[in-house]
């Protein structure tokens, strides 16, 4: 652990030591004359790869090392009180960390980085580096019921913006290198390279190019060997194949899968509904009182429910169910397939109720862990309740592994990432078929509920999420404020035509808004409705603008989403729309201007 250290602060100061205005501009000015753009970015992506690999074990190890330290002393087949207290401790602990010594929020993990990509220039603040390895590591270390890729993602997508940002990369760049830091984050901390490639192209939306695959290869590659040189390179899920896949068990599959869909359903719209009641309270001290009480009596009574999970899906992996009755009161009935029955459904409805109040109470981590917990266990009870009503050639551990793709692909919205990462976390390719009609089914019944993730739902909502449709990230990635033209000129309501065409004189448009002295917008005088009187100089004092103007049927602001914007102006056949802030005039979005914004974006972000 002290070696990891020391690899994190030499990484910190070389960080810092690159940053100096002297020592930058020399890189810079020497990048330009001596390297091309794409040696670059792969040597990038290699520092991102090992950067983010350093987090994951840092991470991995702060979190095993605390764990350790609270359980210390403790047998199994006691009860521990201490379970009521320690999820409070860890989570305030969290909030003081952010509060006191950070005083700055952390974003919401994989969400927080979509959001970025999408409405904030693939702009990460730097602190996000490093401070979700610390709060996470306090969150899941004392109990709290998440897991550890999200912080891991977090930093390492972190890593790539700030790298792309200090040397004066593009926007699509520093969005690769966020992809670079993401796929290796995941592929660090799970020891599966070939996940976290599939990771940053369907989780992450990157585009598949044969410019962004390499730099994505070579950052998690490099990734997975920093996490072997410090961790070994046994897979964090052991699994040991010991009945090999029958065509006759493709019905429990296929039910498997559909019931891993419906489980995923439940998941999603608890832990948004739980969600939601928390966003209502506004205090943090209730929020940590609330969330942390109920977490800590949820674990009290199921223990399985503590921290991260990992130590339990190994278990269930291995056919094994005693994890349920572990540091708990049912420890007498540890023999009884009834009460085991019993307490894996209760823990499968409480995961993810444990999961939203840890969040909830101001924790930080990630719901990877979670799902792939609960798909565990759904593959458990299955198999265990098939062999409870007499079908026993089933094999547990199987139902257990292709579980977890089931409910990872369900929840995540993500059939490949679920797929791939089971396989490669656990050696299980010899299962690959079950693990692909699982996963596949898993989606298809969770999209018939729910259009978008937990990761993607918010950002849907607000119109501000990239997928890989060309023409709808195009319109994501602009902004209306950007394309607002105010070259025209305002005139009065009780202005004269004579007046009017004084304005008209000196004007290159053919709109003229009409705004009052404050500011606020009346109607808009159109020179193609009035070019027949322009010339009637009787009318000059006779006619006044109020009688000339009209009122647009339509208009948009600047915090709306330019879908919206784009389909106003198709509506309404106008070549200019007015841009209002509660009811003030702020200037014109153009169709000409929209267009050729569009096409910028869409050659810059998508060309290979």
């Amino acid at each position: 652990m002290i070696i990891e250290e020391i690899f994190t602060l030499a990484l910190i100061y070389v960080y810092k030591f690159m940053r100096t205005p002297a020592v930058l501009k020399r890189i810079l000015i020497w990048r330009l004359r001596k390297v091309s753009s794409k040696p670059y970015l792969m040597f990038l992506s290699l520092l991102v790869g090992i950067g983010s690999g350093i987090v994951a074990v840092v991470l991995f190890n702060l979190v095993d090392f605390i764990q350790k330290l609270l359980k210390f002393g403790i047998t199994k087949e006691s009860f521990n009180f201490l379970y009521l207290v320690y999820p409070i401790v860890g989570i305030s602990l969290t909030l003081i960390f952010i509060k006191y010594i950070l005083r700055q929020r952390i974003g919401h993990g994989i969400p927080g980085i979509l959001y970025a990509i999408s409405k904030n220039q693939a702009y990460i603040k730097a602190h996000n580096m490093f401070s979700p390895l610390i709060s996470s590591a306090l969150t899941v270390g004392f109990g709290g019921s998440v897991g550890l890729e999200g912080p891991s993602v977090a930093s390492g997508g972190a890593l790539g913006s700030n790298l792309g940002r200090m040397f004066r990369l593009s926007f699509k760049y520093k969005v690769l290198l966020i992809g670079c830091g993401s796929a290796a984050a995941m592929a660090a901390i799970f020891k599966a390279p070939i996940a976290g490639i599939v990771f940053a192209f369907e989780v992450m939306m990157l585009d598949l190019t044969t410019s962004s695959i390499i730099p994505i290869l070579i950052a998690s590659a490099s990734a997975t060997l920093t996490s072997y040189v410090f961790l070994g390179q046994d897979v964090i899920y052991q699994f040991d194949l010991k009945n090999k896949f029958l065509v006759a068990d493709l019905p429990y599959y296929i039910a498997l899968g559909v019931l891993t869909g419906l489980i995923s359903v439940y998941f999603s719209r608890v832990y948004l509904y739980i969600g939601r009641l928390f966003d209502k309270l506004k205090r943090p001290l209730v929020k940590l009182l609330i969330g942390g009480s109920i977490l800590g009596v949820l674990i009290l009574f199921f223990p399985a429910l503590y921290g991260d999970g990992y130590e339990a899906i190994n278990l269930a992996l291995k056919g094994e169910s005693y994890y349920l009755f572990e540091y708990s009161f049912f420890n007498p009935y540890h023999d009884s397939l009834l009460i085991a029955l019993i307490l894996l459904v209760a823990i499968i409805m409480l995961k993810v109720i444990a999961s939203s109040v840890t969040f909830g109470a101001g924790g930080v981590g990630g719901i990877f862990a979670p799902s792939l917990f609960t798909g565990a266990n759904v593959g458990l009870l299955f198999a265990s309740f098939l062999k409870y009503v007499g079908v026993d050639n089933v094999s547990s551990r199987n139902f257990a592994l292709v579980g977890m793709a089931g409910l990872l692909a369900g929840v995540l919205h993500a059939p490949l990432t679920g797929l791939f990462l089971i396989a490669d976390i656990t050696s299980g390719y010899a299962l690959f078929m079950p693990l692909m009609i699982t996963a596949t089914l898993s989606y298809a019944t969770i999209k018939y509920f729910e259009t978008n993730s937990v990761y993607t739902i918010q950002l849907a909502k607000r119109k501000a999420l990239l997928t890989h449709h060309a023409d709808k990230n195009a319109l994501v990635l602009m902004k209306v404020d950007k394309l607002i033209e105010t070259n025209f000129k305002t005139v009065d309501k009780d202005a004269t035509l004579g007046d009017l065409v004084k304005v008209i004189a000196q004007s290159v448009r053919n709109i003229f808004p009409v705004v009052d002295k404050n500011g606020y917008f009346i109607g808009v005088v159109n020179l193609d409705d009035i070019r027949q009187i322009v010339f009637q100089h009787e009318l000059y004092d006779k006619m006044y603008v109020k009688e000339l103007m009209t009122v647009p049927s339509t208009h948009v602001t600047p915090d709306e989403s330019m879908d919206d914007v784009a389909r106003k102006i198709q509506q309404s056949g106008r070549f200019n729309i007015v841009v209002l802030q509660d009811g003030k005039y702020l200037g014109f979005v153009s169709r000409a201007n929209v267009f050729s914004n569009y096409r910028k974006i869409l050659k810059s972000f998508s060309a290979d």
